[in-house]
């Protein structure tokens, strides 16, 4: 059964879907969706992202983590989760930089990789490093770090519009033999509280995401937590920043197959990227509500740098000029503004105190550390952006695909972690 015959099937027995049930079904569908069937990352994929185009993202992360390893008195094991891993790169990179940072981290060091697919990647076979298959965190007692890298973004998102005044979602239903949207009364009330809640007004006919999995997702995180921090690595804005009529009026959903923009989420289901920007306001709530202390948010471009990454660029390298060329193109890329550069990195702590992070404050310190690693080159297994594939990376969009139709009864959900995970 294919997600697209599977969607149908749920259609045809209950009437209209939400749309967050619709991408949950097109992205994590065991027979054939996006993210369970194939390597989305990459030459054959239809995108890139920090790890996959230079090791320098993983070198700096692994500074950033020696450093809370410090500031919670050295623990071992001190033990670094990453949930939707994928193919275990970031690991990867971040093990083979732990080897050279000071003190006992390396061996303190435990990775765990956490993913749909069983199957190990990169990181198979590196000294510390474990992958598990699932869906949720299924920890207790952990003491560490929990990092999250683009993740949230392709979390399954409600839709909603405003139509005379009143509040409706958009749901996806058949018309005639395709698949088409229409909107009706919300599926749960959770979608008009969190807009309440941020003081969001939307305009008339304005469409907007909400992603009710992510207080879901922070709250297990927290949970999972003994002591430690989460850090959150992804594409997004504030509330304010995110919701402007005149900025964002069609909403931030978007489709990419094959490095191209498509916009088109009701095609190709199963075949191709479905993903919205992070409500980095409603993150912050729901981890106070979650217990957690907020300890820093910035861009990717400023974390970085303030880790060291403009030594990094600085250093002379060895080789032919178009290695050459390919590790400095991809060191740029990292922080390059209106692509990677612009996502945002948050912060938050569970008993650790408040901390000030190296990635969020440029110290002497961090810069000293990176500075006595070992320059990092890409690999085969990274993008050699370079070679004139690869479109710059997706940041800025509105969605454009089609009218909305009006439908009176939508199925009904009242329970945020489940409305819309199918």
């Amino acid at each position: 059964m294919t997600p697209e015959s599977e969607i149908r099937r749920r259609i045809a027995q209950r009437g209209p879907v939400t749309f967050a049930e619709f991408m949950a079904v097109a992205l994590y569908h065991p027979e054939g969706g996006y993210y369970t069937s194939s390597e989305p990352v990459g030459a054959a994929g239809d995108f890139y992202t920090s790890p996959s185009i230079h090791p320098a993202f993983g070198t700096l992360l692994a500074v950033q983590l020696h450093q809370m390893w410090e500031l919670m008195d050295r623990p071992a094991p001190f033990t670094v989760v990453e949930p939707g891993c994928g193919n275990g790169l970031l690991c990867r990179d971040i093990l083979k930089a732990a080897e050279d940072l000071p003190g006992n981290f390396a061996r303190s060091l435990r990775y765990v990789c956490v993913d749909r697919l069983e199957t190990a990647g990169r990181e198979r076979g590196l000294p510390g490093a474990n992958r598990i298959a699932s869906t949720t965190l299924p920890f207790r007692g952990l003491v560490g770090c929990i990092l999250s890298n683009e993740l949230i973004d392709a979390m399954p998102v409600h839709q909603v519009t405003l139509r005379d005044g009143v509040l409706k979602e958009v749901f996806v239903a058949l018309d005639g033999d395709r698949l088409a949207t229409r909107t009706g009364d919300p599926s749960t009330p959770l979608l008009q509280r969190r807009l309440g809640d941020l003081g969001i007004e939307l305009e008339e006919g304005q469409i907007a995401e909400v992603n009710l999995s992510m207080d879901c997702w922070i709250r297990e995180a927290a949970q999972s937590l003994h002591r430690g921090l989460i850090l959150a690595i992804d594409y997004g804005r504030t509330a304010e920043e995110l919701y402007s009529p005149t900025e964002r009026f069609r909403g931030t959903l978007t489709t990419y197959h094959r490095h191209l923009q498509t916009d088109q989420p009701l095609e190709r289901v199963g075949q191709q990227d479905m993903t919205a920007q992070v409500d980095f306001s409603a993150l912050a709530r729901a981890s106070e509500r979650a217990g957690l202390d907020f300890l820093g948010y910035t861009t990717q471009a400023e974390f970085l740098s303030n880790l060291g990454l403009q030594d990094l660029l600085r250093r002379p390298l060895a080789g032919p000029m178009r290695q050459v060329q390919a590790n400095r193109v991809g060191i740029r890329e990292l922080a390059k503004p209106g692509g990677l550069g612009g996502f945002k990195v948050i912060a938050f702590g569970k008993d650790v105190g408040e901390p000030s992070l190296w990635g969020f404050q440029r110290t002497e310190d961090a810069l000293r550390i990176t500075e006595s690693l070992p320059q990092p080159v890409i690999t085969p297994d990274h993008i050699d952006l370079t070679s004139g594939r690869y479109p710059a990376t997706e940041v800025e969009f509105e969605m454009s695909w089609g009218d909305l139709w009006l439908d009176d009864e939508p199925n009904q959900a009242t329970d945020g972690c489940e409305a819309g995970t199918g």
